[in-house]
């Protein structure tokens, strides 16, 4: 399946499916979409919206807590599963193994190169490097239909620097394994109405991910497996275990077939743990330390909380305490329970023009990926094919094994007041106009559709602009910040520093989202002045999208 069938084929005649509405139509879409797909979709946002609608406001009213001064911990109404011996269910044969994962969006190159590049796994990501077009959308599950049939393919044209080339998977037990990362709980699929409502995100793309590819990965033996993102509490993993018990019985597939690895990637979510797993103890097969988003969700966490600001995201490295606590938990909560316990990303790409400074990259690589073998993790993520090899080797010298689930970790001891304890450190004036730019160019990038920018040789996605501006509104609205040199960090600096911006930017015209720019600096103006930080950058930023 080339990369161009999903835009070239003809429109067929399609009856409506009651309940169900379109609001957006591209060419391929009605191929894509059949009535069974459609009828699956229609059944799975009745039998979840209601309860999710409840959690997304039981996240509200929480937070409004923590806003209050209350302080996340662990819960009392559910020692008895952290204290309780069990295990999650056997892992299957082909995610034993997962010592180094590759993930990026679902563009056809971007798949094959990933499936192809000698990484264990492959996620395929439709949340924060995807920028959720609905053509975007669309396009990537066909290129995930055509991944899983084994006849994707692709062909580059031909440019200034060379001639094109042509992209083709190699065969299946050369492959990397694929699992699907779904949009988390908070996201809407705005083109996709069921009974006048817009459908969760993770539902359709769960949903038709499965539905085209279930039964082909089962045979297999390949999943289907996804990556949850974004969880807050046991209540919204036990959603999700409703959601694909539910996918699983429209499909026909046995209970459990479809296995999920959850990122651990917001503050109040690594108190849950035990029953994040415990929830879907019948499907997990791991937990990953999403170090970016969690670096988020502790800002917004502690957004009203003066004593917790954090300094500027460079000083914030895994070395610090409360970072430090939140992965060795993860490893002691995963092996216990028999689960992975997966790293976080290396989003280094190569520096082509500069030699020493590509080997001061790569050495922050090995020593990152060497800090987390050594403390017991059974994986980790790169985002560029150039690292696989360095992170490889890495876990090869100090993991002989497939994992190393053995590796208890019980000298680990980590209190509450661990997991929250405030970095101590600056913010530099490069630091901040740092974040200004990052979270400028990202945005516009990703308004103009595209979710994976690379920016300053790191390969960055929707969570590093999500630290980025949530620091700019922390330091705006806390009284006495201020720069290293003593310059307040006040509306001032930021309208200072955005109206210097483009000129900091060069050749603006050769950026991706070029077209874009005003736009992205408007909207990072009015949310970082705003007076309540907003919950995502992504929901008001979805609305400017097609």
């Amino acid at each position: 399946m080339s990369a161009t069938a999903f835009a070239s084929r003809p429109e067929p005649i399609q009856r409506p499916t009651p309940g169900i509405a379109m609001t957006e139509q591209v060419a391929g879409q009605i191929e894509l979409l059949p009535p069974p797909a459609l009828a699956l979709l229609v059944s799975l946002h009745r039998a979840i919206e209601p309860d999710r609608q409840l959690l997304l406001q039981a996240r509200r009213e929480r937070q409004a807590r923590f806003d209050a001064g209350e302080l996340p911990d662990f819960r009392a109404d559910t020692r008895a599963i952290r204290e309780d011996d069990w295990k999650v269910a056997p892992l299957p044969a082909a995610l034993l193994d997962r010592r180094v994962e590759i993930t990026g969006p679902t563009d056809p190159k971007m798949v094959i190169n990933a499936l192809n590049s000698g990484a264990k796994v492959f996620m395929a990501d439709f949340e924060d490097s995807t920028s959720p077009t609905w053509k975007n959308l669309l396009a990537g599950q066909q290129s995930l239909i055509g991944a899983v049939d084994g006849d994707l393919s692709y062909d580059a044209p031909a440019t200034a620097k060379g001639p094109g080339k042509h992209y083709a998977l190699r065969p299946l037990d050369e492959q990397a394994v694929l699992i699907v990362r779904p949009r988390g709980w908070h996201l809407d699929e705005k083109h996709v109405l069921v009974d006048g409502q817009a459908i969760a995100g993770g539902l359709f793309d769960a949903g038709l991910f499965a539905f085209h590819n279930g039964r082909a990965l089962q045979a297999k033996d390949r999943g289907p497996y996804f990556y949850l993102p974004k969880l807050q509490s046991m209540e919204e993993a036990a959603l999700w275990e409703t959601a694909l018990s539910h996918i699983e019985a429209m499909l026909g597939l046995p209970h459990a077939q479809i296995k999920v690895t959850v990122l651990i990637e917001t503050l109040p979510a690594v108190f849950e743990m035990d029953e994040i797993l415990h929830a879907l103890r019948d499907r997990i097969v791991g937990l990953n330390c999403g170090r970016w988003d969690y670096i988020f969700s502790y800002l917004k966490t502690f957004r009203r909380h003066p004593d917790r600001v954090l300094p500027e995201r460079g000083q914030v490295t895994m070395t610090q305490p409360f970072l430090k606590a939140y992965s060795e938990l993860l490893i002691k909560t995963c092996h216990r329970r028999g689960a992975h316990a997966m790293g976080g990303m290396a989003a280094q790409i190569p520096i082509n023009n500069d030699e020493a400074a590509n080997e001061q990259a790569l050495a922050r690589v090995r020593a990152d990926k060497l800090r987390e073998v050594t403390a017991g993790h059974d994986g980790t993520w790169v985002a560029h094919p150039a690292l696989i090899p360095v992170a490889m080797e890495i876990f090869n010298e100090h993991m002989p094994n497939s994992n190393q689930h053995e590796v208890l970790r019980n000298d680990v001891q980590v209190s509450r007041d661990a997991l929250i304890e405030p970095s101590k450190g600056t913010v530099t004036r490069a630091g901040f106009e740092g974040n200004v730019e990052v979270c400028v160019r990202y945005l516009a990038a990703w308004l103009d559709g595209n979710g994976c920018v690379p920016i300053h040789h790191l390969m960055e996605d929707a969570a590093t602009a999500e630290i980025s501006r949530a620091q700019i509104w922390q330091w705006l609205h806390h009284d006495g910040q201020h720069l290293d040199d003593g310059t307040a960090i006040d509306t001032t600096l930021l309208a200072t520093t955005l109206r210097n911006l483009p000129s900091r930017l060069g050749n603006r015209d050769a950026l991706p989202g070029s077209g874009r720019i005003d736009q992205a600096i408007d909207l990072l103006d009015r949310l970082s002045r705003a007076d309540e930080l907003a919950d995502f950058l992504t929901l008001p930023a979805y609305q400017l999208i097609d």
